[in-house]
């Protein structure tokens, strides 16, 4: 596989106008998508009582959800969770009369709802969680900080390490990858919990780390190429790192793959988003961190692209007459 990519040659940085139309069209839909239908979060965030129950065997949602009514527990999430007899049940209202924000009392009305549906003795709580309205809030928040952090960081680290104009467009590509991904979890209806969020972490820490080396790479080759143009600079670098980008998303991909299949249903999600993530971040290492590096130095060079700018303008247009002076 490192043999087929070493000597690549592609011209990413030619048809990138071509990229910017396929970037369009998956996050553009999905943030509409987003905006009417908004996310899916799970109880972890919005507060409120989950049970994972199993019955002896299926059982007709409706007269479930029947029950639920019964006991005060309007607009309850009842859904299938892996087997055919197992259901997850979301609510965050209890009795008329008592605290809403009481998840025993919450518990306890589920519990009398499906002892009415489907018996006493007839089903197992294999699960239960309990998160108050405020916690809830509180961990929304810090997911939030936790997400945009990471901007900050990779700011700071690489404006030391390369020079700002680097750090700017690293995070131009971050950003691209947050709002397709979201798009994403909002298409696909993805419970947005705990493990989504760590997801998202990951799957920016991964593009992060692809778009570092390739810009790595644009350093080392600014030095060593000094009569390139810049474009040419950032062509050869991507290609230069294509088969290490090969070799490590087939890997990672390989095992993504594997858990989709064979993680169940709580690690799925966490599986999907990064599956996600792993085409999303290679798509913007390459064509959005380095076309908006390539703008911003044309907008503001900086010392060590000021004469790879003047090499591409200097370079001869296939076709053209060189005209002699007059005189």
């Amino acid at each position: 596989m490192t043999r087929f990519f070493a000597n690549a040659n592609y011209d990413f940085i030619g048809i990138r106008k071509y990229a910017y139309g396929v970037s369009a069209l998956i996050v553009i839909p999905g943030l509409i998508f987003l905006a009417l239908a908004g996310l899916n979060y799970s109880i972890e965030f919005t507060g409120g009582t989950l049970l994972q129950v199993e019955v002896a065997k299926p059982v007709d949602v409706a007269s479930l959800r029947s029950g639920l009514d019964a006991q005060g527990l309007h607009g309850a999430e009842i859904q299938n969770f892996g087997a055919p007899n197992e259901y997850v049940i979301r609510a965050r209202v209890a009795k008329p009369g008592t605290d809403a924000n009481d998840t025993q009392a919450t518990a306890a009305a589920v519990s009398q709802a499906l002892d009415a549906a489907l018996g006493s003795g007839t089903y197992t709580v294999v699960r239960t969680e309990a998160v108050g309205p405020k916690v809830g809030g509180e961990l929304r928040q810090k997911a939030l900080l936790a997400i945009l952090l990471p901007f900050v960081a990779v700011l700071a680290y690489l404006a030391y390490r390369f020079e700002w104009r680097f750090g700017l467009a690293a995070v131009a590509a971050t950003a691209h990858d947050i709002l397709a991904t979201i798009a994403f979890i909002a298409v696909m209806r993805l419970e947005v919990s705990l493990t989504v969020v760590a997801a998202v972490l990951s799957m920016v820490g991964y593009s992060l780390n692809d778009t570092i080396i390739i810009f790595d790479r644009v350093r080392e080759n600014l030095r060593k190429h000094k009569k390139e143009g810049f474009e040419d600079i950032l062509n050869r670098s991507i290609n230069e790192t294509l088969p290490r980008s090969v070799l490590t998303h087939g890997t990672t991909l390989g095992s993504l793959i594997a858990l989709t299949i064979f993680g169940g249903e709580v690690i799925r999600p966490f599986a999907l988003v990064m599956f996600f993530g792993v085409f999303t971040g290679t798509f913007s290492s390459i064509y959005i961190a380095s076309p908006v590096l390539m703008a911003i130095e044309r907008r503001w060079p900086g010392p060590a692209a000021r004469g790879h700018l003047g090499a591409a303008a200097a370079k001869p247009v296939p076709g053209e007459r060189k005209t002699a002076p007059v005189g």
